[in-house]
């Protein structure tokens, strides 16, 4: 079994969950019904919180495997071979089938950095977890899960208390397979919008799956600090200040540096989240989806 914290070598991390093709358009202002305009610029790349986060660890120098659904389809593709380009290995649960690949239309606001997004999401998410899923966590220092696939999200937890590997959830709104994540996961990453159910805040959201037996409780608010729950201790962490010109995938970059990072025998989680943190800012400093991962590697963010 790999030690689950390594101070040496190439981290592994295996992420599993979603993948889609971003076609995104950074804009003036956001379109009135009926109404045509011309974006600024234009992007098309894998996009999905799993699959940004798997890019984000790769980035850092990690080594990164995504599992997740496209079966066969030109759009699928174009998805994997983005991915590959930066370093992601993807393991396709629909090999040999044929769906729906989903699609986000992505707008960037230029003049804040705000993005909207309308995306089929994991609509097909019947896909059954890969015979190597077993193998690939077992020789992994980290998995992450988003939920999208829960089928796929299930099998992966399950599998990484098995063999005793952190299990990072990626919580960026409640979804029904979270019931049975929490039950796994070493590390809850949520954006303030997470609520589990009948909680109306991110205290009592923390404070229920802490009680459910999560060793480690993080809470992203945007540009405001960041929380933390773990091990019977809390605080908080101030996030990077930046100029903002681009949102997209902040978040996603954040649980992918987290997760390198909590494989690298940092300090302690205020650390692990600091240095996070200063990922995520250098996403939103920069236009686009991928420009910004020339200026990154986990040397740079130690200064």
């Amino acid at each position: 079994m790999r030690n689950a914290q390594v101070s040496e070598g190439v981290p592994v991390g295996v992420f599993v969950g979603l993948a889609t093709l971003d076609v995104i358009h950074r804009i003036a202002k956001a379109p009135a019904a009926n109404q045509k305009i011309t974006s600024s610029e234009q992007f098309v790349a894998a996009g999905g919180p799993a699959a940004n986060a798997a890019v984000t660890f790769a980035a850092l120098g990690g080594d990164a495997t995504l599992v997740t659904a496209l079966g066969d389809d030109p759009v699928a593709d174009l998805i994997r071979a983005d991915l590959l380009a930066y370093g992601v290995t993807v393991v396709d649960a629909a090999a040999g089938t044929t769906r729906a690949v989903p699609v986000s239309a992505v707008s960037v606001v230029e003049s804040t950095g705000d993005r909207s997004v309308v995306s089929l999401d994991a609509v097909n998410s019947d896909a059954t977890p890969p015979a190597e899923l077993d193998a690939l966590v077992a020789g992994a220092d980290v998995v992450l899960v988003d939920g999208h696939h829960p089928l796929l999200a299930r099998a992966a937890a399950r599998h990484s208390r098995d063999r005793s590997t952190p299990l990072v959830v990626d919580a960026g709104r409640w979804k029904p397979v979270m019931v049975d994540l929490v039950e796994y996961a070493t590390d809850m990453v949520c954006s303030n919008d997470f609520h589990t159910p009948g909680d109306d805040t991110s205290d009592a959201t923390a404070a229920t799956l802490v009680g459910a037996g999560v060793r480690t409780v993080v809470v992203t608010h945007g540009g405001d600090p960041v929380q933390w729950w773990s091990d019977g201790e809390s605080g908080s962490v101030p996030a990077e200040p930046v100029v903002v010109v681009d949102t997209l995938g902040a978040g996603d970059a954040f649980h992918g540096a987290y997760s390198y990072f909590s494989t690298r025998g940092e300090r302690g989680v205020a650390e692990r989240i600091e240095r996070s943190a200063q990922v995520a800012a250098l996403r939103c400093s920069m236009v686009g989806p991928r420009a910004w991962l020339s200026e990154l590697s986990s040397e740079q963010i130690r200064k």
